[in-house]
C-alpha cells in the first residue's frame, strides 16, 4: 500500500494504491484529517463523484424538492434541521459537491465520500465508526422525485447530513456504527441484501421492464420470508431504520422529524405527521420491528431526546456477542460463514473465518478452528509475524483451564510456570479440563502488556482430543492462544488495517442511463432556465419561447414549466402566467404529479 501525494494544502488528494498478486487497484478522492484514518479495505467503496454526469434536469430535482423541504420542514423537522444545512455544506439551488462538503464537515469532527448506491451493512456501519459520512452518487429520477428505494445524494446529504451538526446525534451515529459494524450477520442477511441493492438499481433506471421489477420484488419478499432467525445484524438494521432513517423526536402527539428518509422524502414528510401513521415510543422493541423499503411506513417510534437514542443502543449492545462471547458467540460466527473475531481473556484476539467448536457438557467453548487465512492480534494491532500469511490454512487452539489446576495459565507466576512444565526448551504434556491435550517442546511465547502469556509455540507438537488429532507433528509449528474463556465474538477482523479486504465490493454496478438526443435537447433547456435564473437575468419574452418549446416537444415534462413559471414576473406578465398554470394543470391527469405542480404553484406564490 502506498499514498501518491498529488498536491498540498489542508484537503489532499490521494490516489490509493491497493497491490495484490492479481490486481491494482487505484481510487482518487478529496480527502481530509477524517478520510486519512478509514482503513484501507473501506477506501474500496468510494468513488469520484460523477459530478458532470449529473444533468440540469437533475440539478432542477434538487432544488424542487430542498425548496419544498425548506418550507414543510422547517415547521416538522427537529431544529437542528435548518442550521444544519448550511453546517454541512448544502445549498438549496445546486447538487453539492463532496469536496465542498468535506471542506466544512471537517469542522464538526465528520467527513462524506461517494460510493455507488448500497454497500453492505457492516462496511456501511463501519464508514459510520470512522465520522464517515456514505453518500449515494446517484440522484433520483424526476419519474421519483417524491421518493425512491434507491440511496441516492438527496437522502444522503439532505438528510443525514444535517442533522449530524447535532454534536449528541453525531455522536449517537459514530457509537452507532461503531457497535454495528461488529454485529455478527448470518448467510442470509448478505443475500437479503445483494436483493435489495439489485431492485433498487433496476427500479432507478427507466429502460427496466415491470416484470423485471417485480420478479426482484418476490425475491425480496422470498428471502424475507427465509431468513430462519433474526441475526444480530437484523437488528442492528431494524433500529437503524427506526432511528437514523424513520425516526421521529419530541413526544408521541407533537414528535419532529429527524429521520433521513423522511427528511429527504416530500411524501413521506408529510404523510408520517398524519394521524394514519401510528407513533410509537422507542425502544430496544424496534429491534425486531421488520420493515419495507417499498412502502410507505405504517407506523413510526418516537424518540423523546437524542439520548434516549443511544440509551436504548447500549442495551440491545449488551445481549450482543460482542460482550458476551461465549459458545453462543462462536457458533454466531460459524453460522454466519464470513470474517469474525474472537477475543479470549487475556485479550488475544483471533480473526478469520471460523469453522469448527468443540463444547464441554457445560456449552463452554474448550477449542476453536478458523479455516483460510486468519491473523492474530491484541488490542486491535496484529502481532508480529502471525499475519494472514502465516496462518494462511487457517488456526486452532484450546479454550480454558488446565485439568486438576484451578490457575489459568494466564495467571501463573514465572515461578508457577516453571512448576507446571511451561516453559522455553521444555518438552511438555498439557492436559484441559475439556480434554483437549497439547503435547510439544516449547519454542517460546508472547505476553501481553501486562505481563500475561497470551500465545505459546510449539515444535514437534500433537493435539488431540478424544481419539482426533486436531494437529499434527508434521504439520510444522503449533501456535496455542492462552485465554480461560472467549470473551467477546464479533464481526469483521481485529486490526483490518492488515488484514486486507473483508467485504466484497458490489459486482453489480448502478446503472448509467442513456439518454436520447431528444432527452439532451431537453436538458439544454432546463440549462438555458437555470442561467437565467442564476445569471438574474430580464428578458421574459425568452422564457416563454422556451416554454412554448416545452410544451409542443416535451408535454410530458412538468418542472421546467413550473421553473419558468416561478421566474415570470406576475406583475408583468400575468397572463403568460395564467397560460402556464392553466397548462400545468390541465395537461397533466395523473393525481401526484398534479399535487407536485400544485405545490410548486403555492410555494412559489408564497415567496412573492
Amino acid at each position: 500500500m502506498t499514498l501518491q501525494r498529488l498536491s498540498s494544502p489542508d484537503s489532499i488528494i490521494f490516489k490509493i494504491h491497493n497491490f495484490t498478486k492479481s490486481q491494482v487497484m487505484q481510487r482518487e478522492y478529496m480527502s481530509n484529517r477524517v478520510l486519512d484514518k478509514l482503513p484501507y479495505h473501506l477506501r474500496d467503496f468510494i468513488v469520484k463523484q460523477p459530478y458532470d454526469e449529473y444533468t440540469f434536469q437533475n440539478q432542477a430535482v434538487w432544488r424542487y424538492v430542498m425548496r419544498k423541504n425548506m418550507d414543510y420542514l422547517s415547521k416538522v423537522a427537529h431544529e437542528s434541521y435548518i442550521p444544519g444545512l448550511k453546517m454541512a455544506g448544502i445549498s438549496i439551488e445546486e447538487i453539492p459537491r463532496m469536496e465542498g462538503m468535506n471542506r466544512i464537515l471537517k469542522d464538526i469532527g465528520w467527513a462524506a465520500v461517494s460510493v455507488d448506491g448500497f454497500i453492505p451493512p457492516n462496511a456501511f456501519m463501519e464508514f459510520q465508526a470512522y465520522n464517515t459520512l456514505v453518500v449515494a452518487a446517484d440522484i433520483r429520477t424526476i419519474d421519483h422525485i417524491e421518493y425512491t428505494p434507491a440511496p441516492d445524494i438527496i437522502h444522503e446529504a439532505a438528510g443525514h447530513a444535517p442533522i449530524i451538526a447535532n454534536p449528541e446525534y453525531a455522536e449517537y451515529l459514530r457509537r452507532f456504527g461503531e457497535i454495528g459494524a461488529k454485529a455478527i450477520s448470518s448467510s442470509k442477511d448478505f443475500e437479503l441484501y445483494e436483493a435489495i441493492r439489485h431492485l433498487s438499481i433496476i427500479k432507478e433506471d427507466p429502460s427496466t421492464l415491470d416484470s423485471e421489477i417485480s420478479e426482484a420484488e418476490e425475491r425480496i419478499d422470498f428471502i424475507s420470508k427465509n431468513m430462519g432467525d433474526p441475526s444480530e445484524m437484523a437488528g442492528i438494521r431494524n433500529m437503524h431504520w427506526w432511528t437514523v432513517e424513520y425516526g421521529l423526536i419530541g413526544t408521541l402527539d407533537k414528535p419532529k422529524i429527524y429521520g433521513a428518509g423522511l427528511l429527504s422524502s416530500i411524501g413521506e414528510s408529510k404523510w408520517c405527521m398524519g394521524e394514519k401513521v401510528k407513533k410509537i415510543p422507542y425502544t430496544i422493541a424496534a429491534a425486531d420491528m421488520e420493515f419495507d423499503i417499498t412502502k410507505p411506513q405504517p407506523q413510526l417510534f418516537v424518540t423523546p431526546d437524542f439520548a434516549h437514542l443511544s440509551f436504548v443502543l447500549e442495551e440491545y449492545a449488551n445481549s450482543m456477542a460482542l460482550r458476551n462471547g461465549g459458545l453462543k458467540g462462536v457458533q454466531k460466527l460459524i453460522e454466519s460463514k464470513n470474517f469474525g473475531t474472537i477475543e479470549l481473556s487475556t485479550g488475544i484476539q483471533i480473526s478469520g473465518k471460523f469453522s469448527e467448536v468443540i463444547a464441554d457438557e457445560n456449552y463452554r467453548p474448550i477449542y476453536i478452528k478458523t479455516t483460510g487465512p486468519t491473523a492474530l492480534a491484541y488490542k486491535n494491532k496484529e502481532l508480529i509475524g502471525h499475519d494472514k500469511s502465516y496462518h494462511f490454512e487457517g488456526f486452532g487452539s484450546p479454550v480454558g483451564k488446565l485439568h486438576g489446576i484451578n490457575l489459568p495459565i494466564e495467571n501463573m507466576s514465572p515461578t508457577d510456570l516453571e512448576a507446571y512444565g511451561i516453559y522455553e526448551g521444555r518438552k511438555t504434556r498439557l492436559k484441559f479440563e475439556g480434554g483437549i491435550i497439547v503435547e510439544g517442546e516449547i519454542i517460546t511465547g508472547k505476553r501481553n502488556l501486562q505481563g500475561k502469556i497470551i500465545l505459546i509455540s510449539f515444535r514437534n507438537c500433537r493435539v488431540t482430543f478424544k481419539d482426533e488429532v486436531l494437529f499434527h507433528p508434521d504439520w510444522g509449528i503449533y501456535d496455542m492462544a492462552v485465554g480461560e474463556s472467549v470473551v467477546s465474538a464479533f464481526s469483521g477482523i481485529a486490526d483490518p488495517n492488515s488484514f486486507g479486504q473483508q467485504f466484497e465490493v458490489p459486482k453489480e454496478k448502478t446503472h448509467k442511463i442513456k439518454y436520447s438526443e431528444n432527452e439532451m435537447a431537453l436538458f439544454d433547456l432546463y440549462r438555458q432556465v437555470r442561467d437565467y435564473r442564476t445569471q438574474k437575468r430580464n428578458d421574459e419574452k425568452y422564457l416563454i419561447k422556451i416554454f412554448d418549446s416545452v410544451a409542443l416537444k416535451y408535454p410530458q415534462d412538468w418542472l421546467l414549466a413550473l421553473e419558468i413559471y416561478e421566474l415570470l414576473d406576475a406583475s408583468i406578465n400575468s397572463s403568460q402566467r395564467e397560460r402556464i398554470e392553466n397548462y400545468l394543470k390541465q395537461n397533466f391527469t395523473d393525481q401526484s404529479i398534479q399535487q407536485l405542480i400544485l405545490d410548486g404553484i403555492t410555494l412559489v406564490n408564497k415567496s412573492e
